[in-house]
């Protein structure tokens, strides 16, 4: 009797190794293809940043261009020693502490709320999301003229409703002002990032807790919390890198002061490079803000690292 030999199906044949040769060549034109792009990347991020270091160490000021030389470290000497300097570091801490704490509570709070049902939910939520999409320069002037101003203001038109004594808050309270700005801006994502978190959320566990006679307190810290642990990192993460480089809410409505109340470390190399002309100086200042922005990153990056190991591990 005649035995049928069939193709062993393709899962099962061993696969064929590849000669070094192959191996090499498909890795060579891996890197042909990729260089363009890798290429402009580098030109993009190298130049504009080569230029930078180069113009920090040299005395380059726009109303007198021929007046050029090299100035070692006497440009980071000056920056160091210039009155808004230390207070604009206060303030860039300041404002970044202030508004994470203001968007991931409110965020947290917020995801909490509209993980429930209610009527109306999908209307809540495109108003609770558009601030987000509006433009920072448009917001600003709505907050100046709209909602904080203090004769036409909403806010001065419930005060005095109430009895009160309206508020000029940009020039008393300039830089309170700009944090409720820029956290209004900001709470939108926040509650994106948590609300796609919270909504992966096991219901089972839920209901298992509320078997045990969990209430909504002990629910929220001993469930829903924990598990927007690695959301609030990133919230965290994406905020503080991108809230070190807030300048159009602080140039739209106070211009860095009264004073230099609202001077922060970007505003602060905008003054010196387009107000004083000193290209020299605004440079290093933008050398100092490139570091602080990429220690800044790196303790965030680790941050998030341990705690995703940490839920890995678990």
């Amino acid at each position: 009797m005649r035995h049928l030999h069939l193709p062993m199906p393709l899962f099962n044949r061993a696969r064929t190794p590849q000669k070094p040769q192959q191996v090499e060549a498909r890795r060579s034109a891996s890197r042909w293809l990729v260089s363009p792009s890798v290429a402009v990347l580098l030109l993009w991020m190298t130049i504009p940043l080569a230029m930078t270091i180069w113009f920090s160490f040299t005395r380059y000021n726009l109303l007198n261009p021929d007046l050029k030389g090299f100035a070692g470290f006497d440009n980071y000497r000056f920056l160091a020693t210039d009155p808004s300097f230390v207070p604009s570091i206060l303030h860039t801490i300041e404002l970044i502490a202030a508004v994470l704490v203001i968007t991931v509570v409110g965020g947290v709070l917020m995801a909490v709320l509209f993980d429930r049902k209610f009527v109306g939910q999908g209307v809540a939520r495109l108003f609770a999301i558009a601030p987000f999409f509006v433009m920072p320069t448009v917001s600003a002037l709505i907050w100046k003229n709209m909602i904080l101003h203090p004769v036409y203001g909403l806010v001065a038109v419930a005060m005095r409703s109430l009895g009160m004594t309206p508020i000029d808050w940009f020039a008393v309270y300039p830089l309170t002002a700009v944090i409720m700005i820029v956290a209004w801006q900001w709470l939108p994502f926040a509650f994106l990032i948590l609300f796609t978190a919270i909504q992966s959320l096991d219901q089972e566990q839920k209901e298992a807790a509320k078997i045990d006679g969990a209430g909504p307190i002990a629910l929220f810290f001993y469930i829903t919390l924990p598990h927007l642990r690695r959301a609030i990192a990133v919230v965290v993460m994406m905020e503080s890198i991108f809230l070190l480089s807030i300048f159009a809410e602080i140039y739209t409505t106070t211009g860095g002061g009264p004073g230099n109340a609202t001077t922060n470390l970007t505003y602060l190399i905008y003054s010196l490079g387009l107000q004083q002309f000193d290209v020299g100086i605004a440079s290093a200042g933008g050398i100092l803000a490139v570091v602080l922005a990429n220690i800044v990153s790196f303790f965030l990056v680790r941050m998030l690292a341990r705690n995703l190991k940490g839920e890995y591990e678990k």
